[in-house]
């Protein structure tokens, strides 16, 4: 019979290496449960951003979790409570940090529309554009020069008109109806035949560029903006708001784009200042044309001249001659704009072929208030590319918040969701999760979802 033995150090290393084992199984286990812990909370988070208001979706390819559910009474809690519902109720849970889309001037909304629009139309759209911002920005530098200097010549023929009124006709005298006619309402002006104004207006105070909105809070990874950015976002917005030549449905404004521009509360005013600026654009173009055609200026030399014999004034000759080569610029710049809102394209530089009004049209433009109706051309740009070129002029943060206000208004009225509103949406959180595990351990750990 063979004796079994064993050494206490034997024993001592048979021990620590069970132990050993022991402690690993241990530390696996509670790995495990942490795991299937955080996993549980994963899908949780994920499955109540996976809530997200759908008609927001659908009609402007925008994510984000509408946070009333429905109820018109937006609360985190209303969050905590999906979270949950989808597995983690056992788990403690804070948000520690919330971004809501009108958050930093709707800098969520304005990120997820660029990444809409980059999916849809790729990087080659915006090649096109790039080198016309510039040109677009100096456009807008001229129109402000010649549109001073216009202001300025109006003035000095106004007060040449005062001075010498009772030598003038009061009837028939031309340049009193140039004056008068820069006085005129510019949409009776320019609407075209069929044209019908809309009576459509909101209250501004109501709105989100102008209310008081929640604010989200905490640090989160945000995502710088790139180079073209301006551009696709721009291409978002003429994507998805109508305008007065191409309307939407459902909407509670027709003239959306001219709502982003010009930020007033009535159809009417946005469409006012739209082609207000469309035809100052236009009037930079149109006078700098002029000043290069010697024929038309040769024209305008002749009836200065006449003009001011019947001042008796040879003298005031040249403010006679440039006040009518910037009435003529204006006159034509109205023709465009009505040609515009027609639905027809102007040449984004005029020739002779081009230009549509002679100079005895503008006498009897400005003596009977009718404008006509530009040239059918092949080539130019649109009513369409002139709010294009504006959008460039604008800041981002502005179209953004007004965007927005179309965006509430739109799903609040147009589509019936009344319990909707653009700062209770939830773009992304992060939150601070504790959990217990056996004997006592605490577990934290933070998840962080982001709409991308």
């Amino acid at each position: 019979m063979v004796k079994g033995e064993i050494t206490v150090f034997l024993s001592l290393v048979f021990l620590l290496l069970l132990t050993l084992v022991g402690a690993l199984l241990e530390s696996a286990s509670i790995q495990l449960a942490k795991n299937e812990r955080r996993a549980d909370a994963g899908r949780a988070v994920e499955s109540a951003f996976a809530e997200y208001q759908k008609d927001l979706l659908e009609r402007y390819g925008i994510f984000a979790i509408e946070g009333s559910y429905e109820s018109g009474t937006m609360s985190e809690e209303n969050i905590l409570n999906r979270l949950s519902f989808y597995g983690a109720e056992n788990i403690e849970t804070e948000i520690a940090a919330i971004r809501y889309l009108t958050d930093q001037n709707g800098k969520e909304f304005l990120r997820q529309a660029v990444e809409y629009e980059k999916m849809k139309t790729g990087a080659a759209a915006i090649e096109n554009l790039t080198g016309k911002v510039s040109e677009w920005k100096e456009q807008e530098l001229k129109a402000n020069e010649y549109g001073k200097e216009n202001i300025e010549t109006s003035k000095e023929l106004d007060q040449m008109l005062e001075s010498e009124k009772e030598e003038l006709p009061a009837e028939n005298n031309p340049l009193a109806d140039i004056v008068d006619i820069q006085a005129q309402a510019l949409l009776n002006l320019v609407s075209p035949e069929g044209f019908t104004l809309s009576s459509k207006a909101v209250k501004s105070e109501e709105t989100v560029s102008n209310r008081k909105l929640r604010q989200g809070y905490g640090t989160m990874k945000e995502k710088d903006n790139g180079a073209g950015d301006t551009i696709f976002f721009n291409l978002y917005l003429i994507d998805k708001f109508g305008n007065a030549a191409n309307k939407k449905k459902n909407t509670v404004l027709d003239y959306e784009m001219e709502y982003l521009l010009g930020g007033k509360a009535s159809d009417k005013d946005n469409l006012e200042y739209v082609i207000g600026r469309i035809r100052i654009l236009r009037f930079a173009v149109n006078y700098g044309y002029l000043l290069t055609d010697k024929d038309m200026q040769m024209e305008v030399d002749t009836l200065a001249t006449t003009l001011s014999a019947v001042f008796l004034s040879p003298e005031i000759r040249p403010v006679i001659k440039h006040a009518l080569l910037l009435a003529w610029a204006y006159g034509e710049s109205l023709t465009d704009v009505k040609t515009l809102l027609a639905g027809k394209k102007v040449p984004a530089v005029k020739s002779k072929e081009s230009w549509n009004l002679t100079l005895d049209g503008l006498l009897e433009l400005a003596k009977n208030r009718s404008i006509p109706e530009g040239k059918e051309t092949e080539e130019g740009n649109s009513y369409e590319q002139y709010l294009q070129m504006m959008l460039v002029l604008k800041s981002k943060e502005e179209l953004s918040m007004r965007a927005l206000d179309l965006v509430e208004m739109n799903l609040r009225s147009g589509m019936e969701k009344t319990f909707f509103r653009a700062d209770a949406c939830v773009s992304g959180a992060d939150f601070d999760m504790t959990c217990y595990l056996r004997r006592g351990i605490r577990y934290q750990y933070h998840i962080l979802y982001q709409y991308q």
